[in-house]
């Protein structure tokens, strides 16, 4: 890699004291070079019980006076349906809610801080106004309910990734958190989707995906696919993570792997920890859906005090552990294939020195200091997953110069659902 500093004296003093020392104004432009875009973020699960992003709390990870101290470019946004939809069969009716919160109450109530995006060509042309660009990605295969039809409709109303699975498998593609399998990877239908996917212009995202399911994905998409919100297995043990075989295989495919903030993978300790907890609490969330469905702001306040009480258990991990999964993935992606994907307000541990989205320059400095250079830098904050965008895009228009292929039948369940 070609890694610089600016200017030269403070790395040259910097070896000297056996340490590399980058001044504030430094971080400072490097910070303001990039378009920062961070590929997963759920503080929409807080938006659509009642949160105003616009005023500054002292929980959770973000609003709007964190998101401009930190320095943000761009904002994908989850629209996140969760396992329990696809069981009783409202995911689809959730993933229009979640996609009304982004436009709503994020877009449309605080337009002088947000500008709505679908394209890369977007995310500049809000960076270059001044505002964050909002995006919004699917987080659950399940929310199509095995259908197409509802796919081209989540584009149109501005969908532009969709991560295939969650932590259940659905009825065509496994998810790396369930222990059966059914699928054996992607089912033709799961193969279809992606292709579809391919045809619209929607990023394939293999967050949460079953390792056979990754491989199928990478080897049917023909355009470039990324996890959105991914650590390293090579560093920690946990499914959730990509090993260096998958990592090796995206950066041949130009695609990018999001390095994903939560404690429990980037630190064996805090997956340990996280291990420990991890089936009480997703039980406990569970009963909280179901015993709140009608009270929005009840649910919110019973998350924030479930999330308080977990933060007094967590084994923190620590910046220097986003610094090791991020050159881990370089090291054996490439630089042209990191991102960031940092799960804020979707996860209750964050790393110590990256606790909210004020906390971007922190992570700057600390790659600066690290020996990444300022291009590296602008390449991991924001220039890779522009890059996929515009790949992705292209493909799109290819395949749309193609014979629309008819739709598969649907595809049939048992009336108690998987």
């Amino acid at each position: 890699m070609n890694r610089y500093f600016s200017p030269i004296f403070f790395l040259i003093a910097g070896v000297a004291f056996g340490q590399t020392k980058v001044p504030d104004a430094e971080v400072a432009r490097v910070q303001k070079s990039a378009i920062l875009i961070d590929t997963h973020n759920d503080v929409t699960s807080a938006t659509v019980a009642g949160l105003d992003i616009g005023k500054a709390r002292t929980d959770g990870h973000t609003d709007i006076p964190r998101m401009r101290a930190g320095g943000m470019g761009a904002q994908f946004f989850a629209v996140y349906v969760g396992p329990e939809y696809a069981k009783n069969h409202t995911a689809a009716h959730r993933t229009l809610e979640m996609i009304d919160t982004v436009r709503h109450d994020i877009i449309e109530r605080y337009p002088e801080t947000f500008a709505y995006a679908t394209t890369a060509d977007d995310i500049e042309r809000a960076h270059k106004s001044g505002k964050i660009a909002a995006l919004m990605g699917i987080e659950g295969g399940h929310a199509i309910e095995d259908s197409l039809r509802l796919l081209r409709d989540y584009y149109v109303l501005g969908i532009r990734y969709m991560t295939l699975t969650h932590v259940n498998s659905n009825h065509w593609a496994d998810s790396s958190g369930d222990e059966n399998k059914p699928n054996n990877g992607l089912t033709d239908f799961g193969k279809r989707v992606v292709l579809e996917m391919n045809r619209l212009g929607m990023i394939v995202d293999i967050s949460h995906v079953a390792d056979k399911t990754f491989w199928d994905a990478l080897a049917v998409s023909r355009a470039p696919i990324f996890a959105s919100h991914s650590s390293c297995r090579a560093l920690t043990n946990v499914p959730r993570n990509m090993t260096d075989e998958m990592l090796a295989a995206l950066g041949k495919k130009d695609g990018v792997v999001q390095i994903n903030f939560n404690c429990g993978f980037l630190s064996e300790k805090s997956a340990a920890a996280d291990a420990a907890m991890g089936s009480n609490m997703a039980k406990r969330f569970s009963e909280m859906e179901a015993q709140y469905k009608n009270d929005p702001p009840g649910l919110l306040a019973a998350q924030k005090a479930m999330a308080a009480e977990y933060a007094t258990k967590a084994v923190r991990a620590t910046l220097q552990d986003v610094v090791d999964h991020i050159d881990h993935a370089v090291k054996v992606a490439g630089i042209d294939h990191v991102g960031l994907g940092s799960d804020f307000d979707g996860v209750e541990c964050t790393p110590i020195g990256l606790d909210d989205t004020s906390k971007w320059p922190n992570l700057t400095r600390a790659l600066l200091e690290k020996g990444y250079s300022a291009e590296d830098v602008r390449k991991i904050y924001g220039l890779n997953t522009l890059r996929l965008m515009r790949a992705v895009e292209k493909t799109a228009k290819e395949m749309q110069k193609e014979p629309v292929q008819a739709d598969p039948p649907p595809i049939q369940v048992a009336p108690e659902g998987r």
